[in-house]
């Protein structure tokens, strides 16, 4: 299929139009071109910001498709949901910002976009955010995560458009990441061809790490937790604003099962790059919005989420150079806290209280 560009490239300053602008835009249910444009979204109205990238492509969590082809929209440095308006779901999911809710920073004029319908208002978006039909015992929501596949189209690995437009919109800069980026994904076909290469080819891939001073091992790889044995947990309290280093991968393969999970949570090939990193926590995550039925998911144990530490899209045989940098879900077992823990708050007495 063809790729719609957004006018927007990496880098490009540009303005977040006036929130009555942008709510003509939409039509009852707070969406353009099927894309909802989220009350979250609000509070950056009137301001300026950078594009990190053009979000002319993106992944699919919803139904596993690979990847989605995205007409005119891109995304801004720094600005994820918050998740006030979806029962407060700590995903903190890139935005994606339609063109017609921006504008050049240069311009001095703040014309009116042309209505798509009737438009929206505010109090219509804040009920858009649940589906039709929601209880408020069990809602339901929706948000652009979990409406991604009625607003993108199927888009084959194949498709050399893609590729092209990557460079275009300045998202790539170089040809170095997609050189070596197609050597993997040429390599790891031949380790998965199901002929007996596999394991040699494996090794030869952890050989040559090492002669390159790294420790990972092949992205691709099963936990060494036997079938039947539960995964181990270790629990280190940790708190936003701590420094962690990443575990060595070959010491989170310990904790893994075969499909390469943690009680339930995976570690995912776009998670070994950070291994033997040093990043900061950026924020604890107990609940998120199950894209696939718009349901909160409440996690039986608190994950965490480490600043910078975002999918790369380097490993994803079907999709690479994805730009919408989801943040990586991290146990603790898999990290070790840098410096002392901190203080615990000093107990209060009886007396104290009572005076």
């Amino acid at each position: 299929m063809s790729l719609d560009s957004s006018q927007f490239s990496a880098g490009d300053l540009v303005r977040v139009r006036r929130r009555e602008d942008i709510l003509h835009t939409l039509d009852g249910q707070g969406r353009l071109e099927s894309m909802p444009f989220m009350p979250e979204m609000l509070a950056y109205c009137g301001q300026t910001f950078r594009v990190t990238k053009r979000a002319h492509k993106t992944c699919d969590f919803v139904t596993q498709t690979g990847g989605r082809a995205l007409p005119h929209a891109v995304h801004l440095e720094g600005l994820r949901c918050n998740g006030l308006a979806h029962g407060g779901c700590q995903a903190q999911c890139t935005f994606f910002w339609k063109d017609a809710w921006l504008e050049p920073a240069a311009s001095q004029a703040v014309p009116t976009p042309a209505p798509v319908a009737a438009g929206c208002s505010e109090a219509e978006l804040q009920a858009a955010t649940l589906a039709e039909g929601s209880t408020e015992a069990v809602p339901v929501y929706v948000c652009q995560a979990t409406l991604l596949p009625e607003y993108t189209q199927p888009l084959s690995p194949w498709n050399p458009k893609q590729y092209i437009e990557d460079f275009r919109s300045g998202n790539v800069t170089s040809l170095a990441p997609f050189i070596s980026r197609a050597a993997y994904r040429r390599f790891d076909s031949l380790v998965n061809l199901g002929v007996g290469l596999g394991r040699p080819l494996r090794w030869i891939y952890n050989q040559v790490q090492r002669l390159r001073g790294s420790s990972n091992l092949y992205p691709v790889s099963p936990g060494r937790v036997p079938p039947g044995v539960a995964t181990p947990t270790r629990a280190l309290h940790l708190q936003p604003g701590e420094l962690v280093r990443v575990k060595d991968h070959a010491a989170i393969l310990e904790t893994l099962d075969q499909a390469s999970k943690n009680r339930g949570m995976t570690f995912s090939a776009e998670m070994v790059p950070y291994c033997g990193g040093t990043y900061r926590v950026r924020d604890r995550v107990s609940r998120i919005i199950n894209e696939k039925n718009g349901r909160m998911l409440e996690m039986k144990s608190e994950c965490l989420i480490l600043e910078t530490a975002i999918c790369r899209a380097q490993f994803n045989r079907r999709m690479i150079f994805c730009p919408r940098a989801t943040y990586a879900y991290w146990r603790e077992i898999w990290l070790e806290r840098v410096g002392p823990a901190p203080a615990a708050p000093p107990a209060h007495s009886a007396d104290a209280t009572a005076n």
